[in-house]
Formats: structure tokens, sequence, C-alpha cells
């Protein structure tokens, strides 16, 4: 019980400087889209290329968090040469990464769709180079549970880059979206001279025999992180190849700003990921360890349908995040949440394979949720467009978390409270249902009952699983 609270207060921190950072991050979304309207497309360009970085990322950093986290762990590596040689490594292929872009700009900007502005591709490929760098001493606060260091940096990064672009694009009533590039650039300089203590006070090692052990877990690893951000990002990147129609940059601009409002359950699960990631790897031995999973797991999906409750309940405030011409692509949200919330409970299925140390599996699943998302995006989008989008993320997610459930119950069991699950996933369905029903009401009648029926699914959550007489009793308070 005592690694579950300390989950619950390192997410706590993290999740909070996690929110606070997306709630101010979201504070561009409208920006963005008053001053780039849908016609012009230029969301979408914004939308297509962090698509790519998105994978870029996970290309560059080649699992090594990850592995980062399990071989500071294991008791015959020297933790500051594992920390060193991690540096060294992702360092060199980020650099490289950005001299070959550097050198052959113009043909990957004309393949990209960007030969007329390359200086968008340029610029981000800089920046996601010094971001992979970044990933590991982040990783490094993580492990040495500098949580609060972490988050402060983290909200300083968001903070610099909200005041810069509203200096562009309010102030001076910008309308060149390379601009956006060009702040994110600034801020990720400004974020790597922060972090500069976290290169000193150890030798600088490159171990290449432990080099070459650690490649050999993380590579499963890298086939599992891009198969994920390719479930995550697939859609935005191929929608201008698929979709023929001559309003594509308008739709995938719109497609990406109501995603936006989605993404609280992407904030949910890296918060989560961040606090649980590092403490299940330093306890592997520990007993009851099993129990912990389970019971996390359950109180992860408690908190993401609550989460996806608030955020369809009350759609008719948070709508006003983006602009009244982006608003035809509010029916993805659900969609989109519910993709979000499997996910996470995948991610939560993971642990099974990265503490025997059977890191393939999660390529193979990943691979195969990946596959299934670029066959309903391949078939449906020239059709359907942006929805099918939506629903092929749903279906990736939906078909990893499966297989993942059941193959890991046969090598690493875990007793998860499926029942008490099913109840909390069919209460949830049923008041997300009412809730549809309501959108005909007036919208201060429907906000006070989807406000209701919310409140009832918190009193189920207090009844069930917070029962207040232990909360009172734990706090030591006397009538």
């Amino acid at each position: 019980m005592g690694k579950l609270t300390a989950i619950f207060k390192d997410t706590a921190i993290y999740g909070l400087s996690s929110i606070i950072g997306r709630f101010l991050n979201y504070l561009l979304v409208p920006l963005y889209t008053a001053q780039l309207s849908a016609a012009s497309g230029g969301y979408g360009v914004i939308t297509n290329i962090y698509a790519y970085v998105a994978l870029v990322l996970v290309l560059l950093t080649f699992g090594m968090e990850t592995t980062y986290f399990r071989f500071t762990n294991k008791t015959h590596t020297d933790s500051n040469t594992v920390y060193s040689t991690t540096l060294i490594s992702v360092g060199t292929v980020s650099l490289l990464f950005a001299i070959v872009v550097l050198l052959f700009l113009s043909p990957i900007s004309q393949v990209m769709g960007y030969g007329k502005h390359p200086e968008y591709v340029g610029v981000m490929a800089v920046t996601v180079a010094i971001d992979a760098f970044l990933c590991i001493p982040f990783a490094h606060l993580r492990q040495q549970k500098k949580a609060l260091k972490f988050a402060a940096l983290k909200l300083l990064n968001i903070i610099v880059s909200i005041l810069l672009n509203v200096i562009y694009f309010a102030w001076l009533d910008g309308k060149d979206v390379g601009y956006a590039f060009y702040i994110n650039l600034v801020c990720t300089v400004m974020l790597a001279a922060c972090l500069i203590t976290e290169y000193a006070g150890f030798r600088w090692k490159l171990d290449t025999q432990l080099l070459r052990t650690m490649l050999n877990y993380s590579w499963p690893i890298l086939v599992l992180g891009v198969a994920g951000i390719l479930n995550q990002t697939a859609d935005k990147m191929l929608f201008p190849y698929i979709y023929k129609g001559e309003d594509m940059q308008t739709q995938l601009g719109i497609y990406g700003a109501c995603s936006k409002i989605a993404m609280i359950m992407a904030m949910i699960t890296q918060a989560f990921r961040f606090a649980y990631e590092p403490i299940v790897f330093a306890g592997v031995k520990d007993k009851g360890q099993h129990e912990m999973y389970a019971q996390a797991m359950k109180y992860f999906i408690i908190f993401t349908l609550l989460a996806f409750l608030v955020v369809v309940g009350y759609m008719d405030i948070l709508k006003y995040i983006i602009g009244a011409d982006y608003w035809t692509g509010l029916r993805v949200v659900p969609i989109v949440m519910a993709a979000e919330i499997m996910m996470g409970i995948y991610f939560n299925l993971s642990f099974w394979y990265k503490v025997i140390d059977k890191t393939i599996w999660g390529a193979v699943f990943s691979g195969i949720g990946c596959s299934v998302l670029l066959l309903v995006n391949i078939i449906f989008v020239p059709q359907y467009g942006f929805i099918a989008c939506a629903w092929g993320g749903f279906a990736g997610y939906g078909v990893a978390m499966i297989i993942s459930y059941f193959v890991g119950q046969k090598y690493y069991p875990i007793n998860y409270p499926l029942k008490e699950i099913a109840i909390y996933l069919l209460l949830a369905f049923a008041i997300y249902e009412m809730m549809q029903k309501l959108t005909e009401w007036h919208v201060a009648l429907s906000l006070t009952a989807n406000t209701i029926l919310i409140g009832i699914f918190v009193a189920y959550i207090i009844w069930r699983d917070l029962p207040l007489d232990g909360i009172l009793r734990r706090l030591k308070i006397k009538n």
C-alpha cells in the first residue's frame, strides 16, 4: 500500500504540473484558431508537423528512457555509468539526425509537402534533436525522485512559450505559422540551459559493452514506441496523402484542434506513467507487487472515466477553447478520449513484459494495433474524412489492449478486479448515453443535468472505493 501511496503522491505532482501545463498550453489553441482560420489551413500545418515531431522524438530516444530505469536499478550496474552511456548514445544519434536533415533539407521538405517553406522542417528538426537529448536528464530527475524540479522546469518551458506566442500572434497580430516553430526552438534551448546541472557531477563515459546490452533491451521498446506513437499520429501524417479533398488542410486543422479537447486523457496517462514507471522497476522483486498492479489499474480506470464524463458533460463550455469555425469536428472528442483510456490501460498492462525482460511482446502488440489503425485510415478516410481517423485510433488501441491482457495473463498472471472495473464501465457508459440525449435541451438545463449525473458517478466512487469513515480514521479525525 505504501508504494501505491507513493504513486498517488508523485502522480499528483506530475499530474498537477502536467494538467496546469496542458491547460496553459491549451491557451495556444484558441490563440492559433483565432488567428489562423480553419479555411487558411494554418492549424493543419501545425497539426501535421507536430505529428512528425512526435514520431521522430520516439526514434531518436530509441527506448532508452525505459531502458535507463531498468538498468539503473540492476544490482550489477553503476548508475552513473548507465546515465552517462545513455546520454552519450542519445545525444550522438540526435546530433547526427539534425545534421542529415539540414544537409538534405530541400528534398525532405518537398516530400513532406513543404517545399515552399523548408524552414519549417529545418527548425523543427533542430528542436526535436535537442528535445530527444533532454528526455534523458528529465528521466534522471524522475529516477532521483526530483518531481518538483521536473514539474517546475516543464511549467517554465510552457509559460515562456505562451508568452512569446501571445506577443507575436495576439499583440503583434502575426499570421505566419512558422513563428510557432521558431518559438518552440527558443524555449527548447532555454530548457537545455536550465538542465545544465544534470550534465555534471559524474564522469562522462561510454561503456560500449553496457550499451550493447542496453540496446538488446531497448530495441523492442523502440518498435513498441514507434507503433504506439503511430497510433497517435499516423492519421495526421497520412491524412494529406489519402484524403483527396481540396479542403485537406482545413479538415486536418479541424481534427487536430478538436482532438486537443480530448487530450486530458493523455495528461492523466502521462502523469501516471511518470510516477509509476520508476517505482515499478525499483520494486520488481518486492512481495505484493502484483496486488499493487491490480489496484493501480482499477484506480486509473476509475479516474479516467470520471475525466471522460466531465469533458463530455461540459462540452458546451470546453468547446470555446477552439474557434467557432472548428466546432464541426467536436463529434470526434468522445471517440478520441475513449481511445486514450484504452491506451492508458494498455500502458498499465505493458509492465508484465518489461519486468521479465521480454519487451519483444510489446513490439508485437503495438505493431498489431498500429496495423489495425493504418488499415482503418487507408480504407475509410477517403470516404468519411477525419471521423475515420478517430475510429482508427479507437480500434488500434482496443486491439492492442485486448491482446496484451490475454497474453499477459498467461505469462505473468495478475488478478485484476474485473467485476469492479466492469461495473464502473457500465455506469459510465449509461451516464454518457443519458448525457447524449440531454444535448437537445437548453444549454443551462443540460449542464445542470450533466452535473447531477457526474455527481452520481462521484458518489458511487466515494461509496464503493473511497469510504469516508476510513479516510477520517486515517486522518485521525475524532467526533
